[in-house]
């Protein structure tokens, strides 16, 4: 545990931001997931629109350097992939 109120400071900001980070992941996934679904059930129109909001999701994470921007294009190339073959 940390001892010195700076080092206790750093220790609170460090969980609020894992908190944030982790949230945001989560719903970055989840607009990937949206958009296989929607490819599956609902047809290339509702994967087109999801596909949007997936790109947005993404490189927002990009750009705040919680994903790698390699990975970044290399999910939304897939998804885009997936999408035009549907």
């Amino acid at each position: 545990m940390a001892n010195s109120p700076q080092a206790r400071k750093r220790a609170r900001q460090a969980e609020k931001h894992r908190l944030r980070n982790t949230s945001q992941k989560t719903a970055m996934r989840t607009s990937i997931k949206k958009v296989l679904l929607a490819l599956k059930n609902e047809g290339k129109e509702a994967a087109q629109a999801a596909l949007s909001t997936a790109i947005v999701s993404i490189d927002r994470l990009a750009g705040k350097g919680l994903m790698h921007s390699n990975k970044a294009a290399r999910l939304k190339s897939r998804l885009n992939k997936k999408v035009k073959a549907a």
